[in-house]
């Protein structure tokens, strides 16, 4: 999925694969008992939805249960993780708490246009040369 694409999926499932990145990146390898314990979800609730991913061409899960992204889930997490990361920091560089803009990234960067994500990613680059 392209930055302007029109296709949507739940923000439920961005959430799981942009964890799903994260957590590659900091242990190296991912299950749904990963997932379950970094989200505070159930196992069963994450079963079923790294069973919807998988169905949809978003993961692939070997035989050990380690969990990958595929092409298209792994072109999601990182636009969403690139949204959470320069909103939180944006955020707190305008003196937002932490928390708060760790929180309120989360919320905002499911629901921002590819248009106004642009232009603030701008504006904080812009600000970064100077």
């Amino acid at each position: 999925m392209k930055e302007g694409d029109d296709t949507k999926i739940q923000e439920s499932a961005e959430n799981y694969l942009e964890t799903i990145l994260m957590l590659k990146k900091r242990n190296g390898h991912v299950r749904s008992i990963d997932i379950a314990e970094e989200l505070d979800f159930s196992k069963p609730s994450v079963s079923v939805a790294m069973k919807n991913l998988r169905e949809n061409g978003y993961i692939g899960i070997d035989e050990n249960g380690h969990i990958t992204l595929q092409e298209k889930g792994l072109e999601i997490a990182e636009r969403i993780y690139e949204r959470h990361t320069l909103l939180s920091e944006w955020l707190i560089d305008l003196g937002v708490t932490q928390k708060t803009a760790l929180d309120d990234a989360c919320r905002i960067e499911h629901v921002i246009s590819a248009e106004s994500f642009a232009a603030i990613k701008a504006h904080v680059n812009s600000g970064k040369e100077a």
